[in-house]
């Protein structure tokens, strides 16, 4: 089984930043694409931005531009540098990654920009 912790969020004042960690424990993590979706209070869980094993990202309009994927696959860590944050940001962030034919999920970071 692969276990995902992310850690990093807190309250953050409208135009300043946070960066977001995800800490992997299990096999495989390192060639897998890993994930950071967010969902906000009454709202569906949405992308945010993707990374592959070797490096090629994705990201939702919304973050475009302000947010940037990374990974470190030495440390078995995935980041999100979230910049020019709006109050809209605020959700619970959570990191994902499929292996082998399954999803595994953090249990979530939350950020709260204030406005």
């Amino acid at each position: 089984q692969v276990q995902l912790v992310e850690s990093g969020g807190g309250v953050v004042e409208t135009g300043g930043s946070l960066r977001l960690s995800c800490a992997a424990r299990g096999r495989l993590f390192s060639v897998s694409p890993v994930s950071w979706y967010r969902q906000a209070p009454g709202k569906e869980r949405e992308f945010v931005a993707r990374i592959t094993g070797v490096g090629a990202k994705d990201y939702a309009d919304s973050a475009k531009g302000r947010f940037s994927i990374s990974r470190d696959n030495a440390k078995n860590m995935a980041y999100l540098q979230m910049n020019s944050l709006k109050s809209e940001d605020t959700a619970v962030y959570y990191c994902r990654t499929y292996i082998v034919g399954r999803e595994y999920w953090g249990q979530g970071t939350q950020v709260t920009v204030s406005s």
